[in-house]
């Protein structure tokens, strides 16, 4: 028995995957998964999903149904773009929910809450509050009523947030000033990913792999930068696209669009043989779990050069970074060499693996982080 054997958390995230087919939120899963296996106390408000037989879901009051639907519709965030009066009284609803839900559960010792919006009604209870935050919760906490909220729920309470990137750091300690200790805690990897055996007789064409919600900002520059390289030359490489459509996005033809993909069907059918990843977004996120996958595979990535990206991916060492059309079309064009691929794939999953890890090095880390509030609470 270990010291984390009697902390009560109480988790929470408005998205859970339902299996392992389901792409959406899978990291919420793995983090509860690997908590649950450090014999701590779970308890988490989120959509139902298979998990550890250890977790304990708290749903009630139609909870459960409600979720559901608004994971089926896209989620807040989606609808936020698409609808904007819905997705304004989904955000009412759901933190309603959690309201009932917060106020309910008052033998916990902790709040683990994924998603800073997901805070915004706690109680008034001084028990301490870790908070992961994402690259969405920035555009959040530039509305000055949540942050006059936050400051209310942080009052006279013990706090960690946690961005899942090193450059999220400054511009949170900005919005959120100095008083709230922020800590980044990278998020991990499924050990399976570390297995992947890419293919030593690759043959032509070469296969680019995009893997990406499909949204204006999340594709970026993708089928004009492209464009030049793929659209005429089939012969010598292909552009193969993975996941679900949440914009109007019209796809061209030399593009090859597959849907949403499984993890399993990257890892074993896609990642093995492709040459690499491409990701051009130009969306606020934190450290993108497909770009640390595709390193744990010793896939090599070309990537925009935005901080989620750089502020992590070493130019010309652990992947490239483009700035424009140019630099894009030449880093495609070198990775199609053996000797280069190989190279920059090692030294990726080298560097992930030493500085990311898995989910039981996650874990890990936030039991630490844990361990701190409860003591600074005392």
């Amino acid at each position: 028995m270990n010291e984390a054997d009697h902390i009560k958390v109480y988790m929470t995230a408005s998205s859970f995957p339902r299996n392992a087919k389901d792409w959406r939120a899978v990291f919420i899963r793995q983090l509860a998964d690997a908590l649950a296996s450090k014999n701590i106390e779970l308890t988490m408000w989120s959509p139902y999903g298979e998990a550890s037989p250890l977790i304990h879901f708290d749903l009630r009051g139609g909870d459960a149904a409600w979720l559901s639907s608004l994971m089926n519709e896209g989620g807040i965030a989606h609808l936020l773009r698409t609808n904007k009066l819905k997705g304004i009284w989904s955000a009412l609803v759901l933190l309603a929910r959690l309201y009932s839900a917060y106020r309910r559960n008052k033998k916990t010792d902790l709040y683990h809450v994924n998603w800073l919006q997901n805070s915004l009604t706690l109680p008034n209870d001084k028990k301490p509050l870790l908070i992961t935050v994402l690259g969405s919760d920035l555009k959040l906490l530039d509305l000055y009523p949540v942050r006059v909220a936050f400051r209310r729920i942080t009052y006279k309470r013990k706090v960690i947030v946690c961005p899942n990137a090193e450059w999220m750091v400054e511009p949170l300690k900005t919005l959120l000033g100095g008083s709230i200790d922020i800590r980044e805690v990278p998020l991990g990897i499924d050990k399976h990913w570390y297995e992947v055996i890419r293919r030593g007789d690759r043959s032509r064409p070469h296969k680019w792999l995009v893997v990406s919600r499909l949204t204006k900002s999340k594709l970026g520059n993708l089928f004009e930068w492209a464009h030049p390289i793929f659209s005429s030359n089939q012969a010598d490489r292909e552009l193969h696209l993975f996941g679900p459509m949440q914009e109007i996005i019209d796809i061209p033809s030399w593009v090859n669009y597959h849907g949403p993909a499984t993890p399993q069907q990257l890892r074993d059918q896609w990642f093995p043989e492709a040459t690499g990843l491409i990701t051009l977004s130009q969306h606020s996120e934190g450290r993108p779990q497909t770009i640390l996958e595709a390193m744990a595979s010793e896939l090599p990535v070309v990537a925009s050069h935005i901080p989620a990206h750089s502020s992590f991916l070493r130019d010309g060492k652990t992947g490239l970074l483009c700035e424009n059309i140019e630099i894009f079309n030449a880093a495609i064009k070198s990775l199609e060499a053996e000797e280069i691929n190989v190279k920059i794939g090692r030294e990726a999953k080298c560097w992930v693996k030493k500085e990311i890890g898995d989910w039981d090095d996650c874990a890990e880390r936030y039991l630490g982080l844990y361990r701190i509030l409860l003591t600074q609470n005392k």
